[in-house]
């Protein structure tokens, strides 16, 4: 061959992070539609039709717990089990990516290099994964197991439930809890235990543990009694998360106090509880202790804040999330107050970060917006119910109105597009922005419109 140059094989470009989870996610999705049409998995005559068994593989698959079927009445426990897995795997998977990109960022390492250097045979440092993954996966199983055994107990002991049936309703109850997924094994998901403590509290614990998110049990495990450690992302969570889980459950118990449909026959204790228990629902679990469909208007719209806003970051909770809405706040404050530079519990942000934020939000809108409108106009519903079950989609949280199982063929497409995109969609894009690293190495003139 002499000097001559050799045609070497064209390599193949590496999937980005990003674009493996999707398709990661999109085959599960898949997979878990496929199962579910098998005639062992419900009690339909010769299997669940393809729309049924794929709407509810996305919204277990994207932990958001809406139904278009009585899930206990209408598949079997294979088909149960079947939904049990896909939200474990939802919940862990997206997590776990989550978690390894929140912890990437905050320790300022090039993610993205890293993995596509990986994929093409070099070794790069990727030791910090593996037991990012690993401390996930301990912190999901104890969580469920502690949370699955006290609900198993209550069942068994209080309920007349046989302990293979209560061993089986605590382990479902407690992983559709702590994904936030909001599936339950009762028709009337827990309106029957609206009023027992034993069943909602363990329930809600495991929903709020879920939707802190995996930085921030890391460093309150580490750190619990040093608080002046914590990062500003344990910060804004916390904080964010009492603010709004108090304000919740002040505005729905309020609203709804006097209403004989819902709070209205309780005693006040128990409407404190109820109230407290769909404050946490609604952040982003799709459990519920009162009938939806017989809140007042005001309530619904408090509950589209809540459930827009969503949990915390690299959590099992979905919205636009708690240090979204925090810089967001933050840079409304700072352009009230005239000041130029955004600064949070004592530090100063990124204007990247400022506009990763907006970015979130515009984009969450946008999918919002779009969606109610075209649901309007494919259905005769009212706004404020199909803006609520839009809402309940992209963020993941699975409360409803009642009017999924009613919306044709197209609309519930809709709503699968939704969960798919309120589960990856933001969470992809803003570890998209955030793992982006293209400096200009010039500037152009500036000139500024008028605002307002």
């Amino acid at each position: 061959m002499g000097n001559r140059a050799r045609l070497l094989p064209r390599r193949r470009k590496p999937l980005r992070p990003a674009r493996s989870v999707f398709l990661g996610f999109l085959a599960a999705d898949l997979a878990g539609t496929g199962l579910l049409t098998l005639p062992a998995a419900s009690t339909e005559s010769g299997g669940a039709p393809i729309m049924v068994a794929f709407f509810t593989s996305t919204s277990s698959l994207c932990v958001t717990g809406l139904g278009v079927v009585d899930t206990p009445v209408y598949w079997t426990g294979f088909g149960q089990a079947v939904m049990l897995a896909l939200i474990q795997l939802g919940g862990f998977g997206v997590m776990s990516f989550a978690s390894v990109v929140a912890l990437t960022v905050m320790h300022r390492l090039s993610l993205r290099s890293k993995v596509t250097f990986a994929l093409e045979g070099n070794k790069p440092d990727l030791s910090h994964v593996p037991s990012v993954i690993a401390g996930v996966a301990k912190i999901t199983l104890l969580v469920e197991g502690i949370v699955g055994l006290m609900l198993a107990a209550r069942f068994w002991l209080s309920y007349g439930r046989s302990p293979g049936e209560a061993l089986w309703l605590g382990a479902f109850h407690a992983v559709s809890a702590f994904n936030n997924a909001g599936f339950a094994l009762f028709s009337d998901s827990l309106v029957q235990y609206a009023t027992d403590p034993a069943v909602s509290l363990p329930i809600c614990a495991a929903v709020i543990l879920g939707g802190l998110g995996f930085p921030v049990l890391v460093q309150l495990r580490r750190d619990l009694r040093i608080p002046r450690r914590w990062s500003m992302n344990t910060r804004l969570v916390l904080a964010g998360s009492a603010v709004l889980l108090l304000a919740g459950t002040v505005f729905i118990t309020a609203l709804e106090w006097d209403n004989p449909r819902t709070l209205g026959p309780l005693d006040w204790p128990s409407k404190l509880l109820t109230g407290f228990f769909q404050s946490v629902q609604t952040r982003t679990s799709g459990f519920y202790s009162v009938d939806i469909a017989a809140l007042d208007g005001a309530t619904l719209l408090v509950m589209d804040a809540l459930m827009f806003i969503g949990a915390g970051p690299a959590g099992t909770g979905g919205g636009v999330k708690i240090t979204t809405a925090a810089v967001l706040f933050f840079i409304l404050a700072a352009e009230v107050r005239g000041r130029r530079q955004v600064n949070v519990l004592g530090k100063s942000l990124s204007p990247a970060v400022y506009r990763q934020a907006i970015a979130v939000l515009v984009l969450s809108v946008l999918f919002v917006g779009t969606a109610t409108g075209i649901l309007l106009v494919l259905t005769g519903f009212p706004l404020e119910s199909v803006l609520f079950e839009a809402v309940s989609a992209f963020a993941t949280v699975g409360l409803s109105t009642g009017i999924t199982a009613h919306l044709p063929a197209a609309g519930q497409l809709i709503l699968i597009v939704l969960m798919f995109a309120g589960r990856l969609g933001p969470l992809l894009f803003a570890s998209a922005l955030a793992l982006r690293d293209r400096p200009l190495h010039y500037e152009l003139p500036i000139e500024r419109p008028i605002i307002g």
